[in-house]
C-alpha cells in the first residue's frame, strides 16, 4: 500500500504540542494504517476468491464442453453402427456368397474403411467366436447346445461390440454355448 504525503496530515511541530499530543497523533496514524491494511487484506482476499472462482468456472466450462463433444461423438457412432451391422448381415447372406469375388472384396473393403475410421477416432470393434462369455461386455441373446464350442463361450456373433478405451459403447450380442 502506497500512502502519499498528501494523504497524511502532519502538523507543524509547534502545533503538536507536548509529547502526549505527538503520541496521540502517532496512535491515530497507526490505527488508520491498521484499518487500511485490514481493508487491503479484505480486498486481496476477495480478489483471490474471485480469481479462483474464475479458474474453476473455466475448468467447469471446458469439462462440460468435453462431455458435450463426447456425447455428440457417441451419438454419431450410435448412428453409424447400424450401417456396419448391415454390412455384416449382408455378408452372411446367400446373395453375397453368390456375388463375384471382386464384388465381395469391394464390399468388404468399404466395411473395413468404416471400421478403420472408427479406429482412427479411438473406437475399437470387438467380439469373436470362441471368446469366453463376460456379461460386462457381452449380451447373450440365446444359449445353445446345438453349435460346437466350449461351454460359456461365444459360438455365433449377432452384432459386434464397440468400445472407446475401457468404456463399452455397445456390447457384443451373441449366441452362447450352454
Amino acid at each position: 500500500m502506497n500512502l502519499d504525503n498528501e494523504d497524511i496530515e502532519f502538523s507543524p511541530d509547534e502545533e503538536m504540542g507536548d509529547l502526549s499530543g505527538a503520541q496521540a497523533k502517532i496512535k491515530k496514524l497507526r490505527d488508520e494504517l491498521k484499518e487500511a491494511q485490514k481493508k487491503a487484506a479484505e480486498n486481496l482476499d476477495g480478489w483471490q476468491r474471485c480469481k479462483a472462482e474464475s479458474i474453476n468456472a473455466r475448468k467447469d466450462a471446458l469439462r462440460d464442453a468435453e462431455r458435450a463433444t463426447e456425447r455428440e461423438k457417441d451419438s454419431f457412432i450410435q448412428d453409424l453402427l447400424p450401417v456396419l451391422d448391415s454390412f455384416d448381415m449382408a455378408a452372411s447372406t446367400e446373395a453375397f456368397i453368390n456375388m463375384s469375388e471382386d464384388w465381395q472384396q469391394g464390399i468388404r473393403h468399404i466395411q473395413n474403411q468404416l471400421v478403420g475410421v472408427l479406429e482412427s477416432h479411438g473406437i475399437a470393434r470387438f467380439g469373436a467366436v470362441g471368446d469366453v462369455f463376460d456379461p460386462r461386455i457381452h449380451e447373450a441373446l440365446q444359449e445353445t447346445t446345438d453349435l460346437p464350442g466350449e461351454p460359456h463361450t461365444i459360438v455365433r456373433i449377432i452384432r459386434y461390440g464397440y468400445r472407446a478405451g475401457e468404456r463399452i459403447i455397445r456390447p457384443v450380442q451373441a449366441i452362447i454355448r450352454a
